[in-house]
């Protein structure tokens, strides 16, 4: 659990991602832009984060919201231009923002070039860029294996009369990442983009990257029920997460390591044990595999303890934490668990060891919006319709003011911000002391100020029933942070030898500054962080 004397800028900071079509519209056609973007930074230096992880902006035919690239070098001109996206660079880093680019290695769009050169004839150079196959000896798909968004994941190809393979939608052609030109082609787009000064990238689907060279049948999931996502009907042994994909986790990791300070996330949905082996055994793959593990835990408090147990536990020696509570494909958190215990959910993102990362809105409590069938974007939700699978709810656009769009767009937005939403703008909350917007500033800045919370060790507190608590501790420093996840008054007996305790900063400003000795009574919905009396004093 303990910390080395040097940190790493993202080691100390706090990430936050930027839903590119929904964040800020400067051209007016309701979808958001990298204008936009620049447009709004100065919330995030005054919110106080470190760093933004901007959506994919490549030019796409969007198909599944621009993770389909046509041109790993190049913006859509939905976006705005190369110009545009070097303006914002520099406007970030004139704020102090890095800013984090979302690198989409696993597939193309099957209007990039390389397919479409791939697809032309069986004798194309490129045709082993990707994943052809023949058919099964009895005709069909050449394996079992399902798409991450429903049905087979072959799609036939009369022309040349073989199935490509298409670990999402059919649009997504996979690259075959066993063939050294397609790494090369990728590491100098990389490089395209280290060059203009980036400063570091998120790698979606990083663990999909290699499947199983002799492409075996995946076995079926013994657990699967009627009414499961078809892509749970499989245990994925052989098309995903495959032994010799750390080997390409390392290649990215050394073409960062030829820049400095630059930053590699992987977006890996793995069980805890595997998704650590994404550090690498020396530590020379991914800075930080995310850990989106609080998404799917029940909110328990005894069933999160045992995760961060388990998660810390876990960790090679190495390795940085890291922790998230939302992204783009997930249902928002004040949607899952309710608003009162989204403001707990926002101090235990900001108080537990390692690097949060922030999903737009998160700082406002915003919702899953509503969206009307006619409404619909999202490939997720038309290819499985009806099942509620889609991800349009969570990526609405951000409301800025009380102006008719929000303060979004002088267009039609391309969803609906939600009349709920709308109410929770930067506007309205910015002022009010009791905001969320207020708390995740107020939490951010202890952060910063509180080596303790930014680099410090984690040391679990005995708890019982709906309390969490633990320690954060560092250079003498020891502060206790204390979160009741239940809508019952609960109480904390405080670790001897360690009080008395004055409340330092509380989801409910009515705590502040209470004191307590030996118990700590927690309210529903409250969390806490405190302070040993004797150390307030001395301050």
């Amino acid at each position: 659990m303990s910390v080395t004397s040097r940190h790493r800028w993202w080691q100390r900071g706090i990430l936050y991602e930027v839903y590119v079509r929904s964040w800020a519209d400067a051209s007016g056609d309701g979808v958001g832009d990298l204008r936009g973007i620049r447009s709004r930074l100065d919330h995030l230096a005054w919110l106080g984060v470190d760093a933004i992880w901007i959506t994919p902006f490549f030019p796409s035919p969007m198909v599944d919201g621009g993770y389909d690239v046509a041109d790993y070098t190049g913006v859509d001109p939905l976006f705005g231009t190369i110009g545009d996206f070097d303006a914002l660079l520099a406007a970030a880093h004139d704020r102090s923002l890095r800013v984090i680019l979302d690198l989409v290695p696993n597939h193309t769009s099957d209007r990039h070039p390389w397919f479409i050169e791939s697809r032309a004839s069986r004798s194309s150079p490129k045709r082993d860029w990707y994943l052809w196959r023949d058919p099964a000896p009895g005709g069909g798909p050449p394996n079992n294996w399902v798409s991450e968004f429903g049905g087979p994941a072959w799609e036939w190809d009369a022309a040349t009369e073989q199935y490509y393979y298409h670990a999402f939608a059919s649009a997504q052609p996979d690259l075959n990442w066993r063939h050294p030109q397609v790494r090369g082609a990728m590491y100098d787009a990389m490089r395209f983009w280290l060059d203009r000064g980036v400063d570091g990238f998120r790698v979606d689907v990083m663990w999909h990257m290699l499947k199983d060279e002799h492409f075996r049948d995946d076995p079926p999931n013994p657990d699967y029920r009627a009414g499961m996502a078809e892509y749970r009907s499989l245990i994925h042994a052989y098309s995903s997460d495959q032994p010799d994909v750390h080997e390409v986790v390392r290649e990215m990791r050394a073409v960062l390591d030829g820049y400095d300070e630059r930053l590699l996330i992987g977006e890996i949905y793995l069980p805890v044990d595997e998704l650590v082996d994404y550090y690498g055994r020396e530590g020379h793959e991914a800075h930080l595999p995310f850990n989106f593990h609080l998404i799917g835990t029940p909110w328990d408090a005894r069933q999160i303890a045992v995760l961060i147990d388990r998660y810390e536990g876990a960790l090679p020696e190495h390795a940085w934490p890291n922790w998230v509570l939302g992204n783009h494909d997930q249902p928002r958190v004040a949607s899952r668990i309710g608003d009162a215990q989204a403001r707990v959910a926002a101090m235990l993102l900001l108080t537990l060891r390692g690097t949060p990362t922030l999903y737009y809105g998160e700082e406002l409590g915003l919702r899953d919006a509503e969206i009307s069938p006619d409404r619909v974007t999202d490939v997720r939700e038309e290819s499985e319709p009806g099942r509620g699978l889609g991800r349009d709810p969570e990526r609405t656009p951000m409301p800025w003011d009380a102006s008719e769009h929000g303060g979004f767009t002088h267009g039609l937005p391309w969803l609906p911000l939600g009349e709920l939403n709308r109410s929770r703008s930067v506007e309205a909350q910015r002022d009010d002391p009791g905001s969320m917007l207020t708390l995740h500033r107020r939490l951010i800045a202890l952060r910063r100020a509180e080596p303790a919370l930014a680099i410090g060790d984690y040391w679990p507190v005995h708890a019982g029933g709906d309390v969490l608590a633990y320690r954060r501790t560092h250079g003498g420093r020891d502060l206790l942070v204390a979160l009741n996840l239940g809508s019952s008054h609960a109480r904390l007996a405080l670790p001897p030898g360690l009080g008395p305790f004055r409340v330092l900063l509380a989801t409910i400003g009515s705590l502040e500054g209470g004191t307590c000795q030996r118990e700590l009574e927690l309210p529903a919905n409250a969390g806490m962080i405190l302070e040993p009396l004797a150390s307030s004093d001395r301050r």
